[in-house]
């Protein structure tokens, strides 16, 4: 039996951070590419560190890529986040770029038509998840809900209000009580924000905790002694000035907060052909619907896969306990609400589009699908089926 009563924590970090600049920039190249070639292949990986930009990784791509309007795209992206700093300037960084063809022979397991099988196969292995709660409106746990969302409006009023004083690398971490597994209060919220010289913690304190308030449910706020606001002091040297960054290092941040499985394998830089990041959001997809339905309060959803290979080794369905329907007959019915291989994946949702670049932070999931295709994994179109299913 699952404990009914705990205490949960969840972090999020902001677009400055200096591991999702790396994000944004991957995904930039994604973008870029795609853009040119819907077919394009990536696999970028970025590294920053004092006032340097450097790309590595494979990409394939029809249309033609100067390495120019790569770094164009960069430094607009890092210029858009907020860097403006001595030790990370957008226009003063120096930038390097060591991407190169990509491998035939990982080529030739994914193209449709070559290799060892007819159908376009996997990118890699690997196993992935998704899951879905209804303790936030979202359908997400709501430990990382409110850990995005705390940055996200915290990036608001530094864009729209540079008075404030604030600079963009920032972190929260957000611990929830549970009691009979439902949320009831915060037990502890910490927050860190890089600012400018002159700011105190408590000058951030006044500034942040307006933010809190509004987000958090009515009552929810923790004990004052539990609000911890810049708690080493000073935080002026920030972002790849004051620590590396690399892409792909914060993916319970990206994904479910700790509160579900997870894969292993990061998101940004890659294109929809990887299944780590097309599968990831396949599952979430199928999970929030089941959810949505009402046919279980949480879900989690694993899909495997092997390189070369189109159709996913195995799915697994887990309702937590939580079901009101025949777990085991909605298993097998997963794999025919959606097809499940990797150019299924992409045709459902609308993967080949130059949709990522806006996914790099506060989360790939719990998120709005917008108009230009972003966020399509958020749809909760299968419901209607999913409840002919189990009615």
């Amino acid at each position: 039996m699952s404990r009914q009563s705990y205490i949960f924590t969840s972090e999020s970090v902001s677009e400055g951070h200096p591991d999702k600049v790396c994000d944004r920039i991957s995904d930039e190249v994604v973008d870029l590419l795609l853009s040119k070639d819907p077919q394009a292949r990536v696999a970028c990986e970025t590294l920053t560190t004092t006032n340097r930009i450097i790309l590595a990784g494979e990409i394939r791509c029809a249309g033609e890529i100067e390495n120019s309007e790569i770094e164009q795209r960069v430094r607009a992206a890092v210029r858009d986040i907020g860097y403006e700093q001595e030790g990370f300037h957008w226009e003063h960084c120096s930038f390097s770029n060591f991407l190169h063809a990509q491998s035939t022979d990982i080529a030739a397991g994914v193209d449709s038509g070559t290799g060892s099988y007819t159908e376009e196969g996997a990118g890699d292995q690997g196993i992935m998840f998704g899951y879905a709660t209804n303790e936030t409106p979202e359908l997400m746990p709501a430990t990382i809900q409110y850990s995005h969302q705390i940055l996200s409006r915290l990036a608001q009023l530094r864009k729209s209000d540079k008075s404030v004083g604030l600079e963009p690398d920032a972190k929260s971490q957000v611990t929830l009580v549970y009691e009979r597994g439902v949320p009831v209060r915060a037990g502890s919220v910490v927050i860190s924000t890089q600012h400018r010289e002159g700011l105190s913690p408590a000058d951030i304190r006044e500034i942040v905790r307006p933010l809190v308030l509004d987000i958090l449910p009515d009552g929810w706020m923790c004990p004052e002694e539990h609000f911890y606001v810049n708690p080493t002091g000073n935080f002026v040297i920030g972002g790849p000035d004051g620590d590396s960054g690399l892409t792909g290092r914060k993916i319970i941040v990206d994904t479910y907060g700790g509160a579900a499985p997870h894969g292993g394998g990061a998101f940004s830089g890659k294109d929809p052909t990887k299944v780590d990041r097309s599968a990831a959001y396949a599952s979430r997809y199928l999970a929030k619907n089941i959810v949505a339905a009402g046919l279980a309060d949480r879900c989690t959803i694993q899909l495997a896969y092997a390189i070369g290979v189109a159709h996913p080794l195995s799915v697994y369905v887990d309702l937590h306990g939580t079901d009101k329907c025949d777990v085991m007959k909605l298993e097998k019915a997963v794999p025919e609400l959606m097809d499940l291989t990797p150019k299924g994946i992409r045709e459902t949702l609308c993967l080949n589009r130059p949709i990522y670049a806006r996914t790099a932070a506060y989360g790939h999931f719990g998120r709005t699908a917008d108009n230009e295709g972003g966020f399509s994994w958020e749809r909760s179109d299968l419901v209607e089926r999913l409840r002919d299913f189990a009615g």
